[in-house]
């Protein structure tokens, strides 16, 4: 896995770069090139994509690129961490891995995440998707309650 970084100075440089130079959303270009570079038969069969309702996820320009391309957005209730994988699945590892360390530099601190990425078994990650199933199977049978596990 090769997880792409900002920085908190790249942050308002990505900002203006997609505000300023594209017409479509930035970060979904990348992620397509990402996808087209290391899943190309992905792009063929089609992309079924799960975000929340923050602002950038639910704007006219973002929604405009992803009817353009064809990609699929998985329903999720706002404000909903319990049915987001990152939130129920990744941060709690990424948490205990990082606690107790410091870092100098931004940089150190990416390679350190590089590194544990690199080292995750894809099926930890497999864990956390199939997981989402049984989450949304509860919150449906919890009338929309927040699903603690």
């Amino acid at each position: 896995m090769d997880p792409s970084f900002i920085t908190s100075n790249q942050i308002v440089k990505e900002v203006i770069v997609c505000l300023k130079v594209s017409t479509r959303p930035y970060t979904l270009d990348r992620l397509k090139e990402a996808i087209r570079r290391k899943r190309p038969g992905l792009l063929k069969r089609g992309v079924v994509l799960q975000h929340d309702n923050a602002t950038p996820h639910s704007a006219n320009l973002t929604q405009q690129w992803l009817q353009r391309y064809g990609w699929e957005i998985l329903p999720h209730p706002a404000h909903s961490p319990d049915l987001a994988p990152s939130d129920f699945h990744l941060f709690g590892p990424l948490k205990r891995h990082l606690g107790g360390m410091a870092f100098e530099t931004e940089d150190d601190l990416i390679n350190e995440l590089r590194n544990l990425f690199d080292n995750l078994d894809v099926d930890f990650f497999r864990v956390g998707i199939t997981s989402l199933l049984s989450r949304w199977q509860k919150c449906i049978d919890l009338y929309g309650d927040y699903v603690e596990k």
